[in-house]
């Protein structure tokens, strides 16, 4: 089958993990230095071990020195219509032939986001932003606080801003 992939322009590799949905198609592949490839698709950033990242849960994603930085997003939970999150620990990717992987990674991380704001509290902060889901209607609001700022504070706001954004009027 890897010689079909090729001749219809398919660039997914042989040994690709995962399985993508219907519709979903390879846009970009680079081969990572430890093993495996990442792969762009318009759902999200497939990783080495065969799991979609979606776009909207990428915190950060950055090109420096041959190596691609991801700063992937984990749900902590929902407060009312909106999400609050916080960061895992940077994931680092050496990609030796990066091909078009990190100006498109950076596109759709920066696409996905439809609006930003920073609010400050006691102890620190917390982000709020609207982010488009890949392959849904609409967009969802994400509190992501700093460390050492109360989650309950912070789930309290998300959920007061998502029903005004929700309900102008309010």
């Amino acid at each position: 089958m890897g010689w079909l992939r090729r001749l219809v322009g398919d660039p997914l590799p042989d040994d690709f993990p995962g399985s993508l949905e219907p519709g979903e198609n390879a846009l970009s592949v680079a081969k990572v230095a430890d093993g495996g490839h990442v792969v762009v698709t318009e759902l999200g950033l497939w990783l080495p071990e065969g799991r979609r990242v979606g776009w909207h849960m990428i915190s950060k994603a950055s090109w420096s020195d041959g190596a691609l930085t991801l700063v992937e997003a984990e749900e902590l939970g929902a407060a009312g219509a909106a999400v609050l999150l916080t960061d895992r620990r940077p994931t680092r990717l050496e990609l030796p032939r990066p091909g078009k992987v990190p100006w498109m990674v950076r596109q759709r991380v920066d696409g996905s986001i439809r609006g930003r704001h920073r609010h400050e509290l006691t102890g620190g902060g917390v982000w709020f932003v609207r982010r488009k889901v890949p392959g849904k209607d609409g967009v969802v609001l994400q509190a992501r606080p700093d460390p050492g700022v109360d989650p309950s504070v912070v789930a309290a706001i998300a959920r007061e801003a998502a029903e005004k954004l929700a309900n102008p009027s309010l």
